[in-house]
């Protein structure tokens, strides 16, 4: 990778999100050819924001590598009383390989970045979730073959990772439609970037309706997302009756090509977001996803700290 940090797909060349993938399918195979990897190196994980998949899949990833992973909460480093992220950044560089951080503020990411003198990796910002979306094309990739001409659906808020999901479709000329409440759309900046990247290769620009089942149409893939992040709570009950008529049901599925799959970064709310039968149904991948977490980041680990 020609790519210091991983804090977007927009940042990344087709050829390099596929250098991971390569890497990923080989990594998934053969771990154990991988266990001295990154032997001798360490990764300092920054959680601003507790999590699942992201805490296991790198501490996980880099003990499988051969190397060490540091778990830094927020109260366990000095960013709590004060201390400013690019002095953190300056700091870390000094002892370890590479930074991976969960924050709320993406402007941190960019400090960290630009303060630090070692690889940042977007564990999750407000704004994006570049390792999530490695992982969603990437169980995509696995199942099809290619993402050349698909059709990506996303059901629900306009979030950070539908706006990770809409860089990924432009890089890989796929089509993507993004259905949601009106109050809820994706950044408009992000949309209008990722129309850009999508001209690049001549591909169509993503489709933002208020129509989920126009969305669904024949979609390859049907995505959707919790209806409350995390940082959200207070909105609970205001986005669950603005989200009314947005569950990903079998209907929908049906409306979507016959090869399509239903796809959830989890955690997900049964009867919610998501019908049971479609997220526990045989079109579900959500789990070949969670999964992928593990090996793509490893893939982005080895050519980033490797």
């Amino acid at each position: 990778m020609k790519t210091k940090h991983l804090i977007s797909l927009k940042d990344l060349s087709r050829a390099e999100i596929e250098e991971i993938f390569d890497l990923a399918v080989k990594l998934k195979a053969n771990p154990s050819a991988y266990a001295s990897a990154l032997k001798g190196k360490s990764l300092a994980m920054i959680f601003q924001k507790p999590s699942t998949r992201t805490r296991v899949s790198f501490e996980v990833g880099m003990f499988q590598l051969g190397g060490t992973a540091l778990y830094l909460g927020a109260d366990d480093i000095q960013l709590h009383r004060g201390e400013t992220i690019a002095d953190t950044a300056r700091v870390l560089s000094r002892f370890v390989n590479g930074i991976m951080a969960r924050v709320f503020a993406h402007q941190d990411l960019l400090d960290l970045a630009k303060h630090g003198t070692v690889p940042v990796i977007n564990g999750l910002s407000d704004l994006l979730h570049p390792v999530q979306a490695l992982a969603d094309y990437f169980t995509l990739w696995e199942r099809r073959g290619s993402l050349d001409g698909l059709k990506m659906a996303y059901i629900g808020d306009g979030n950070n990772v539908c706006h990770e999901l809409l860089f990924g479709a432009a890089k890989f000329g796929m089509t993507m439609a993004v259905a949601c409440p009106e109050g809820y759309d994706p950044n408009p900046l992000v949309v209008k970037s990722a129309a850009r990247e999508a001209q690049k290769v001549g591909a169509p620009p993503p489709i933002v309706t208020r129509d989920p089942m126009e969305a669904a149409a024949g979609a390859d893939a049907v995505y959707t997302d919790v209806w409350t992040s995390m940082g959200q709570e207070e909105e609970a009950a205001a986005r669950v009756q603005a989200f009314q008529g947005y569950m990903v049901s079998s209907e929908m599925m049906a409306a979507a090509g016959p090869e399509a799959v239903f796809m959830h970064c989890l955690p997900a709310h049964r009867g919610e977001e998501v019908a049971a039968e479609v997220i526990d149904g045989p079109r579900s991948v959500v789990f070949d996803e969670a999964e992928n977490r593990l090996h793509v980041q490893k893939a982005a680990l080895i050519l980033m700290l490797g």
